[in-house]
């Protein structure tokens, strides 16, 4: 077994697919450790959900900075204490800035709730039914300059059905986020993926 990977771990809110990507890390299905958590709210969920698992938490709020280049500057400074190959997305609110993508280029990854390049941007369950369409997912993807638009990694699908709300799609789709998060995150992990132009491919190193 290789080196586990240290990452670093966005999160806004309440942290659910972090702690599902910690917990598969706690069973070995994933080499790699949280070396550390960012938060751009002081009152993320994901401060209290971690708090058990002893991994140090930074909150960089935005409002503290008088740019958006100084916010990230102090984000920079941190991860580079921690010696990071790679940063996890999960429910990180803001658009990542040029200056983190240049510095950990195709190791940033995220997962959004539609099947990409489909319903980008906020509320994509929303965005699913309003268009509606009978089929629905997630995708993580690696992190470039746009909105949702980097090179995918994993999608998976659930169904879309006639009586769903934004809040029943949320709740079908959110245990198989944490699947597609979790395999995505091991394959990247154990260094099987790998960049052609745009699209990522898969190399089996077993």
């Amino acid at each position: 077994m290789s080196k586990k990977k240290r990452l670093a771990l966005f999160a806004s809110g309440r942290g659910t697919n972090g702690e599902a990507l910690y917990k598969a890390m706690q069973e070995g299905r994933i080499n790699g450790e949280f070396a550390l958590i960012i938060t751009d709210h002081g009152d993320a969920g994901i401060i209290e959900r971690s708090k058990s698992w002893g991994i140090p938490v930074f909150v960089i709020e935005r409002s503290d900075y008088a740019s958006k280049e100084d916010f990230e500057g102090a984000q920079l400074q941190v991860l580079a204490q921690y010696d990071i190959d790679g940063i996890v997305l999960a429910g990180y609110m803001r658009i990542v800035g040029a200056e983190l993508i240049a510095a950990y280029e195709h190791k940033i990854l995220n997962i959004h709730p539609a099947l990409l390049p489909s319903f980008p941007g906020l509320h994509g369950h929303q965005q699913a039914l309003d268009a509606g369409v009978k089929v629905t997912g997630c995708t993580v993807h690696f992190v470039d300059a746009g909105m949702d638009t980097g090179p995918i990694i994993l999608q998976c699908t659930v169904p879309v059905y006639a009586d769903d709300t934004e809040e029943t799609l949320s709740e079908r789709l959110l245990p198989v986020e944490h699947q597609t998060y979790i395999e995505a995150l091991a394959l990247f992990c154990k260094d099987a993926l790998v960049m052609d132009g745009r699209i990522v491919r898969r190399k089996d190193n077993d």
